[in-house]
């Protein structure tokens, strides 16, 4: 077990690190434990990430850690690691007594992070439970009961549990938060601090973020014990194999374009910045052909995770989303992401777009701009560092949509069956921040309406099925330019710019 630091009277102090003159090839290197780095080896995992690299000498020597790199940049495995050599031959734990805590903004972001735990922690002998809203509570009730090493939680269900009395976060000997800053979007952080106050002073505490904001700064400096703080990337650093584009059109030619783009080989991720802007979109999308299913907080659990099953294995080629999926869902081969809506600010652009560009793949970026739009878009690109290519295209025949999305067509009709949307108290409390906490920030609707107009037909969204009778399965293929989407979830997409 690594040893913990005395606790220091200079808790604002914050010393930083250069990364840069890091270059260790293995996990080795950096002193992860023989039975993890051959863990990782299993999964075709031998290279530390920058952010892991510049980490890890210091969260395995026990020291709180403040890690700031873009999504993508391989900052679940800085904190697993770390976390799993800790406890790994400790104590045995007590029954509704976690010894390790990792806080997630999102129900799938915790389902993910769970997923790359459970090699390690089986190779140290650990028992790990996901945490969160939308589902039933029972389940996380017995496992909590029986002992449970390593808890992965939202918020909100997991007070819920504690005020119940299911749950103590006494024992906790490793306290990870996992994208904070989308936490404090959220509006999550009163919640936070709570939960971080139930912890004991002694513990380790990693916190990682793709920025350091001032929400973020305030939690380091009433919780973190004399951190080290690492940046090993800028969170505006775009992805030199992703390309940015502009299309300037009539809100009028919105679908076609958008159908056409996504109706060539590969995955694609479009983003709109409302709940009912994505279930609207993605029933026009499959009404036109294309099979699609959509992501937001209206839809119940299950939904949700049948939807993003139909997405990973390829029976839908397009995933319409809100920002809950622009951090912490990872599909291989995204090879298009779409912003139909222009986000808000330049970080859920940049967040958005880092769902493709994945692993040294090369992506594409495309933003649908109308004319009332043009001067949010320019502030927009301007605030992320990005300089995209914007072009005015009528229709959707201008030859431009053929090299941003290369290939033949293919309309096979929509996928069969309804993943229906949730009632607002069938989605869970991750959803939004808990009511009752009236002084804390409300979650963000997502802005104005996405702009697109409603279709009759059947809703989309399930995984039910893979196309109309008397229609073949929509079959992608690989085309330059365009990877493939026979893409899959794995532990390994974790690694190299995933996790």
């Amino acid at each position: 077990m690594c040893s913990r630091p005395s606790l220091s009277d200079s808790r604002l102090s914050v010393r930083h690190r250069t990364d840069s003159d890091r270059h260790l090839s293995t996990f080795s290197d950096v002193g992860v434990p023989a039975r993890l780095s051959s863990v990782l080896s299993d999964l075709g995992i031998d290279t530390p990430t920058p952010i892991q690299a510049a980490t890890l000498p210091d969260s395995l020597a026990g020291r709180d850690v403040l890690g700031r790199g873009r999504t993508g940049s391989g900052k679940t495995y800085a904190f697993l690691l770390p976390l799993v050599a800790r406890l790994a031959d400790g104590d045995t734990a007590r029954p509704k007594a976690p010894r390790a805590l990792i806080v997630a903004p999102t129900r799938e972001l915790a389902s993910q992070i769970d997923q790359a735990l459970a090699p390690l922690a089986q190779a140290a002998g650990l028992t790990s439970r996901t945490v969160f809203g939308g589902v039933g509570q029972n389940p996380q009730v017995t496992a909590l009961r029986r002992g449970v090493d390593i808890l992965v939680a939202c918020p909100g269900r997991l007070e819920d549990l504690m005020a119940q009395g299911h749950c103590s976060l006494a024992a906790i000997e490793v306290t990870v938060l996992d994208e904070a800053d989308h936490m404090a979007d959220l509006g999550f952080l009163p919640a936070v601090r709570r939960l971080l106050a139930q912890t004991p002073r002694g513990g380790q505490r990693l916190l990682f973020s793709a920025t350091l904001d001032r929400a973020v700064n305030a939690l380091v400096r009433q919780f973190l014990v004399d951190p080290v703080t690492h940046e090993a990337d800028s969170v505006q650093s775009p992805v030199s194999a992703m390309s940015h584009h502009v299309l300037h059109v009539d809100r009028e030619h919105r679908l076609p374009i958008l159908v056409d783009l996504i109706s060539a080989p590969g995955r694609t991720v479009i983003f709109t910045r409302t709940k009912r802007g994505a279930k609207t979109l993605a029933r026009q999308i499959n009404n036109s052909g294309v099979p699609a299913v959509e992501l937001h907080g209206n839809l119940a659990q299950n939904a949700r995770t049948r939807n993003l099953e139909a997405f990973h294995d390829g029976r839908a080629s397009a995933l319409v989303a809100t920002d809950i999926a622009a951090r912490g869902i990872h599909v291989d081969d995204v090879a298009l992401v779409v912003h139909a809506d222009p986000p808000a600010e330049h970080k859920a652009y940049l967040h958005r777009s880092g769902r493709t560009a994945r692993a040294g793949n090369a992506g594409t970026v495309v933003t649908i701009m109308t004319s009332e739009q043009v001067r949010d878009v320019r502030q927009l690109t301007r605030a992320a560092g990005i300089a995209p290519t914007t072009t005015r295209i009528q229709g959707s025949t201008h030859p431009v949509l053929a090299e941003l999305a290369p290939g033949v067509r293919v309309l096979s009709g929509p996928i069969e069956g309804v993943a229906p949307a949730a009632s607002a108290a069938q989605s869970g409390n991750e959803a939004k921040p808990r009511r009752r906490n009236r002084r804390g920030s409300q979650a963000r609707s997502g802005g104005s309406a996405s702009g697109t107009s409603k279709s009759t037909g059947a809703a989309s969204s399930s995984t039910q099925g893979s196309g109309q009778k008397g229609s073949s399965r929509r079959t992608p293929r690989r085309t330059p330019g365009r990877p493939g989407s026979q893409g899959r979830l794995s532990a390994a997409a974790f690694s190299s710019g995933r996790r």
